[in-house]
């Protein structure tokens, strides 16, 4: 039972020799020299401890790794995400928004000319929407590595032709990268956008050459005005207290799950919600999609790259791509 007991305790060690040193290495505010001897040290004083844990237990080696992790930790807990820096212009607003009666209106909606070269032509507005002509949530998935990884957006139409679409990002600085293991560790803050379909499907599709696929989904109106006010809510929220991205446990997909579980939505945790390029799949489980047809014809009928791009930055962007595309509205 002891030597049960001692390496359960060495592979907690080892596990928090990797979170420990990989926490240095990304946000130690030092020369990335620097951090990587920080590290490297850490890791070698860890698996140290881990060894002697499992095999002799002795304090002169366990009890530096010990207090070395302790003044981690306190150091980890006290950093804030930053409230102002340079960010890159797509992500340099975080939207806000009111209501009064069924009329809602946001500030800071994203509408940009994206332009062939990745540029663009920055404007930001400030609609209102009537809640009680939403009819509508749909889906995207922007595959951007492979079918395992995709960037989810969803997209609530109201029957006057307009559509809001809301996507959970990266708020990176001017020059800065997306990096799925280094925004595990406190790189980047967390930011929400409303935008148009046309600035952030487009821009996707049509400029970054991303994959992008449209799935219509089988949610009453009712509930799809739940879920937008639930966005409201968290971006109004995000925008008083930031908070950091995080690859597994705040991005796109998590927190849309747990926004569709606060409106009633029964989307227990699944490997797909993390794994999220098979998200389509899970909501076809759910019963989420339009269940009228296979999968395998909802799958095919979805890319809509080639739609995106023939329309261009035409008004009718929205319709365009939704030309095909099954919906259990019809």
């Amino acid at each position: 039972m002891f030597r049960a007991a001692r390496a359960v305790f060495g592979v907690a060690f080892l596990l928090a020799t990797i979170w420990a040193s990989l926490a240095l290495f990304y946000r130690l505010p030092e020369s990335p020299p620097i951090r990587a001897v920080a590290a490297g040290v850490l890791a070698l004083v860890g698996v140290a401890a881990a060894i002697s844990m499992i095999w002799k237990p002795r304090l002169v080696v366990i009890l530096p790794f010990v207090l070395c992790f302790a003044g981690i930790a306190v150091w980890w807990n006290s950093i804030k995400p930053p409230v102002t820096a340079n960010w890159a212009g797509d992500v340099a607003r975080q939207v806000t928004g009111s209501v009064e009666g069924n009329m809602l209106t946001l500030t800071n909606v994203r509408n940009f000319a994206w332009k062939t070269d990745g540029g663009f032509v920055e404007k930001w507005e400030s609609p209102t929407y009537d809640l009680s002509k939403l009819r509508s949530l749909d889906l995207f998935m922007s595959y951007w590595a492979g079918p395992e990884m995709a960037h989810m957006i969803l997209s609530f139409g109201f029957d006057d032709g307009q559509y809001l679409a809301w996507s959970i990002e990266v708020r990176r600085t001017a020059g800065g990268k997306f990096s799925p293991i280094g925004d595990l560790f406190k790189s980047n803050p967390l930011v929400i956008i409303a935008a148009t379909e046309s600035d952030v499907i487009r821009v996707r599709s049509n400029i970054r050459g991303e994959d992008v696929q449209l799935f219509r989904m089988r949610v009453p109106p009712a509930n799809a005005a739940r879920l937008l006010l639930q966005y409201v809510s968290d971006a109004n929220t995000l925008a008083e207290h930031p908070r950091f991205y995080n690859s597994l446990t705040t991005n796109c997909t998590t927190t849309a799950a747990k926004m569709m579980r606060a409106v009633g939505a029964t989307f227990p945790f699944d490997w797909r919600l993390i794994v999220n390029g098979y998200l389509p799949e899970f909501a076809y489980d759910r019963k989420a999609l339009d269940m009228n047809l296979p999968f395998e014809e909802l799958k095919a009928a979805a890319h809509i790259a080639a739609r995106a791009k023939g329309s261009g930055a035409s008004e009718d962007f929205s319709k365009a791509i939704r030309e095909g595309v099954p919906s259990p509205l019809d």
